[in-house]
């Protein structure tokens, strides 16, 4: 089998699909997150703790000279990042636990069978029975 016929069977299967979706809509949702997150979010925390922005906070180790720029330790963004990890779990979250909720729903109702399927399972269960 060729190297293109593999890669096209490849690309097309369900999952290889499946997963460029995710991939690609799981990018547009970090965005809004983030966006989120830093236009909404971040701006009332910063004004609570007075007036600070969380991304601007660092401890400079050396100051700059003219040759070489100056070496920080940018805590604020490491904040500013951790706050985004915890917005996007737990929308994450949140749209999991409504997932498998509807999921839950779809497994307790169970398929109403129609009169001659009932018929038909009746009788192959009594000529099992009758076999033992």
């Amino acid at each position: 089998m060729s190297i293109l016929r593999e890669f096209k069977e490849f690309a097309i299967k369900g999952n290889a699909i499946d997963m460029a979706i995710g991939i690609i809509i799981g990018a547009a949702f970090g965005k809004i997150i983030s966006s989120l997150v830093d236009d909404i979010i971040m701006p009332p925390i910063g004004m609570l703790v007075g007036g600070v922005d969380f991304t601007n906070l660092a401890v400079t180790l050396k100051e700059a000279t003219m040759d070489t720029p100056a070496v920080t330790v940018n805590y604020g963004n490491f904040i500013q990042t951790l706050v985004n990890f915890t917005i996007i779990a737990f929308a994450v979250f949140m749209i999991v636990k409504l997932i498998n909720r509807f999921r839950r729903k779809q497994e307790a109702a169970p398929e109403p069978v129609s009169s001659k399927e009932a018929l038909l399972l009746a009788e192959i269960r009594d000529l099992l029975r009758e076999r033992k």
